[in-house]
């Protein structure tokens, strides 16, 4: 149900080796498909982390490192880690990077669901369009949670299903029909369908925000954004010195970049 066959033999839908296939049309799609609104709503996620100066900041889901670069360039004193499971993503993410002349950012592979960095090694935790691709999120918010300094934001960007009014309905329209539709024709694979499939699965932004409350994180804002179709959720951490690597399982030796 979540998987397809294809030359290198069984992928998971919303893994890094699917992602791995439509790396070099992500941005064009993620531009086309959200009517170039994703870029408005990265500078909200960028403004909500409140960063002071020299700040470290992980971000999770890095894609091609479009939040990434935005962090930088908003907050000239602080470094950014890149992490995300397809290293093809991340190539592109390097080259741009590159192109941008920034060198505060590196990239590392890697799953949200298990973090291999120190307790509260970070000021502020980040993730766009990445947490309903997470088989195990309530997991992954825990990491968040385990891995940003007390006080610290973890700030989450998602797409989601409209669920009420009339402008909900064409916004549905567009996600159930049109998006996925569209991104067959651009990428020229059926990849993209399971992004309407994802996006009406996540739970409405309540019952996520519940979620991340039982991860350990104080829930700051809900922000619905373009009448529901994205969803900004800003939280803090509370923790003082929990170690979810210990109870996982899993070292706490950060990589290197």
């Amino acid at each position: 149900m979540n998987e397809q066959s294809g030359s290198g033999g069984t992928v998971r839908l919303g893994s890094g080796a699917m992602f791995d296939a439509i790396a070099g049309r992500y941005d064009l799609l993620n531009r086309v498909m959200s009517l170039g609104l994703d870029r408005g709503w990265r500078r909200r996620a960028v403004r909500a982390l409140d960063l002071g100066a020299n700040a470290r900041v992980l971000d999770l889901a890095t894609g091609t490192a479009d939040l990434a670069i935005d962090i930088a360039r908003a907050y000239p004193t602080a470094s950014v880690v890149g992490l995300d499971p397809s290293p093809e993503m991340l190539r592109i993410a390097g080259e741009k990077t590159a192109r941008a002349g920034i060198d505060r950012i590196s990239f590392v592979t890697g799953s949200a669901e298990e973090l291999a960095f120190d307790d509260a090694s970070f000021d502020g935790v980040t993730i766009a369009f990445g947490i309903r691709n997470v088989p195990d999120r309530a997991r992954a918010l825990r990491e968040m949670a385990r891995v940003t300094r007390p006080g610290g934001r973890v700030v989450v960007l998602e797409l989601a299903e409209p669920r009420e009014g009339w402008l909900g309905s064409v916004a549905r329209l567009h996600v159930r029909h049109v998006l996925p539709r569209l991104g067959s024709i651009l990428s020229g694979t059926s990849e993209y369908r399971y992004l309407q499939r994802s996006i009406a699965a996540f739970p409405p932004a309540e019952v996520f925000g519940e979620t991340i409350a039982a991860a350990g994180l104080d829930v700051m804002t809900i922000e619905p954004l373009a009448f529901g179709a994205c969803v900004l959720f800003v939280a803090k951490s509370r923790q003082v010195s929990t170690s979810v690597a210990t109870a996982i399982g899993h070292g706490a030796t950060e990589p290197s970049a």
